[in-house]
């Protein structure tokens, strides 16, 4: 084979990760014409998204720990078939309840097959280039505003939001499933079996003592707290746009343009983290975070939109990736779904308060200043727990 096979793996984890998560965030397009053509308030359809987070938070850690006991390749074809099917009976829901339901329940659980097991895989395949690896993996996260996004977009304009829906799960059955049949384990080495030996008889314990111990807590906190920082942001960009007097296509290009920066701080930061270590890299990225978020308050123009996309994309794009190699760094491979599984299960319940908040925000208030004032301040909060990650890589799991 010409191209050694770690690369595919690479391949597929950034084709699945862009289509399920470039799916589920694609509820920020549906946003506006659902809402004007059912009546619907922005918190009731938002609220299908802070939905999502929520299921994805359990849905993380068990597909994560299903990962490493069943292995990747189950994990992601299951999560590809329920994806296609959420999708589509969530285009068919009459009420804001049946798609809260259906969408917030269903999506968010097969959302999650992805994430975590796929990076999981990949730093399996990697001893050297693992960060970069990673972030590439990750990438299909920033490929998604390019794609998705402007794909639902031009489905809701050529035929209504239900159609669109319909057509994007369609497309999801016929790109994850193939892509699922990619996946394989990594070829057993030297280096992997030294890596897991210290955990090899007592796993469960090893991974028990993981997620009890403080490294844990200050990766999976602080990975909570950048999630609840740009969720919000995130998910509400478009409808500030619009609300700023930007076209709609406009203000989907500016989600675009987020995603594109968000691809290159992947590679960027990836290869930084290779260079001189995940944790300064994710420090510098938190704080970059938290000052563009708090920035958007004084934007309203679409060139101002597309420099601070660019700011904000790169920083919290890149430092998605860093919180698997520090996961990876600290605890081995043993146990990498568990671990990684848990701290993107907290991930999610940061990132489940954003899009709600934001609504809410918007229905009080008319207006998303103090959404981004807020997401502003727990940005910091994510800098100020960052600064606890021990220095030294993995502790010493041991065995029953």
């Amino acid at each position: 084979m010409s191209i050694p096979y770690r690369w595919v793996i690479v391949g597929a984890g950034a084709l699945m990760t862009c289509v399920a998560i470039g799916a589920m965030f694609s509820l920020a397009v549906f946003l506006d014409p659902m809402s004007t053509e059912t009546g619907w308030s922005r918190a009731a359809i938002s609220s299908a998204m802070t939905l999502n987070f929520l299921v994805m938070a359990l849905g993380n850690f068990g597909w994560g720990v299903a990962s490493d006991r069943f292995g990747t390749r189950i994990v992601v074809f299951a999560g590809a078939a329920l994806l296609g099917l959420a999708l589509v009976l969530a285009s068919r829901t009459q009420s804001p309840l049946e798609f809260q339901l259906t969408y917030g329940i269903l999506v968010g659980l097969a959302a999650s097959a992805f994430f975590a097991p796929m990076i999981a895989a990949a730093t399996a395949w990697f001893d050297k280039n693992r960060s970069l690896a990673v972030s590439l993996v990750s990438a299909g996260m920033g490929v998604a505003p390019l794609t998705i996004s402007p794909f639902a977009r031009w489905l809701i304009t050529a035929y209504d939001w239900r159609t669109a829906m319909l057509v994007i799960g369609v497309v999801a059955w016929a790109l994850l499933i193939p892509a699922a049949f990619l996946v394989r384990r990594p070829p057993v080495t030297t280096s992997a079996d030294a890596d897991s030996g210290a955990a090899a008889a007592g796993a469960r314990v090893s991974a028990a003592q993981a997620l009890r111990s403080p490294r844990f807590l200050v990766l999976g906190f602080t990975f909570m707290a950048c999630c609840a920082a740009h969720s919000g942001p995130i998910f509400h960009m478009v409808s500030y746009a619009l609300v700023c007097g930007i076209a709609p296509m406009a203000a989907v290009s500016i989600y675009s343009v987020e995603g594109l920066a968000g691809l290159g701080g992947r590679v960027l930061f990836g290869v930084l983290g290779d260079r001189i270590g995940a944790k300064p890299v994710l420090i510098g990225g938190l704080i970059v975070q938290a000052l563009a978020i708090g920035a958007y308050v004084f934007v309203s123009r679409l060139g101002e939109f597309y420099a601070l996309a660019v700011i904000f994309g790169a920083a919290y794009g890149g430092v998605m990736p860093l919180y698997a190699v520090l996961a990876r760094e600290y605890f081995g491979q043993a146990v990498m779904g568990t671990v990684f599984g848990a701290a993107t299960m907290l991930s999610s319940l940061g990132m489940a308060l954003g899009p709600l908040a934001g609504g809410w925000v918007f229905d009080t208030f008319g207006g998303y200043a103090w959404l981004f004032i807020g997401s502003f301040a727990v940005g910091l909060g994510a800098v100020a727990v960052a600064l606890a990650f021990p220095s030294q890589p993995r502790m010493r799991l041991q065995p029953a």
